[in-house]
């Protein structure tokens, strides 16, 4: 079943001969359940793609279908509720909150949406993420590694429609990098996650179910 689909998915940036093509007429299908990488040395569009693909970015033309709706239709406020219920954003910087500890962080995202707390899935993801016994830590108290599986956590804790990461073990050394796309993959077996992953690093994608390239913002089907 379909999850995601673009359709003449474009970004420009700038006007007249200043304009930069970053996404040109870009488009993609993502089944439920599968686990997608695109492939993109620096500068390739990579993130902006991703940005649109997740509502954090207003394409300049084509649409963005989730669960069969136009993202781009909806106006801020809805698109806002959508980010929020609908995808889960994990970045190379993990962007935590320095003054809340691992299990408010992870359960920023239910607090934000007024939503309670599923506490089953709380310490199931605590007990596969390896946080259990540093759930009161603050981040400044935590490895790289940890900080990174503690934004995975952040992301899988409202059940999205889909999980985006963006160069999730860029910041990692290889042996944290490795635990980091283990768990990927387990959230994408275990709770059949869809999970579209960005990355510069062809290794890494040869594990994804599928692989896209993305060069000076042209997308295609890769190897």
């Amino acid at each position: 079943m379909e999850i995601l689909r673009t359709e003449h998915l474009c970004k420009t940036y700038g006007k007249n001969e200043n304009a930069v093509e970053a996404v040109k007429d870009a488009k993609l299908c993502v089944e439920k359940g599968e686990f997608v990488a695109v492939v993109g040395s620096s500068g390739s569009g990579k993130s902006t793609l991703m940005h649109m693909l997740g509502g954090v970015d207003r394409p300049t033309s084509g649409k963005v279908f989730v669960e069969n709706e136009d993202i781009y239709a909806m106006n801020d406020d809805r698109l806002a509720v959508f980010r929020r219920r609908q995808v889960g954003l994990i970045y190379q910087f993990y962007n935590l909150i320095p003054v809340l500890n691992v299990e408010e962080n992870i359960t920023l995202p239910c607090e934000l949406d007024g939503k309670s707390i599923d506490k089953e899935l709380l310490e199931e993801l605590m007990g596969i993420l390896g946080l259990a016994k540093v759930r009161k830590h603050l981040p400044n108290e935590l490895s790289g590694g940890q900080q990174q599986r503690v934004a995975i956590g952040r992301a899988l804790i409202t059940r999205p429609a889909i999980l985006l990461a963006d160069e999730p073990t860029g910041n990692l050394d290889t042996r944290n990098g490795n635990e980091i796309m283990e768990l990927l993959k387990a959230s994408n077996r275990k709770y059949k996650q869809t999970v579209l992953m960005i990355t510069h690093n062809l290794e890494l994608a040869k594990q994804a179910d599928r692989i896209l390239l993305l060069e000076d913002g042209v997308l295609r089907e890769g190897i």
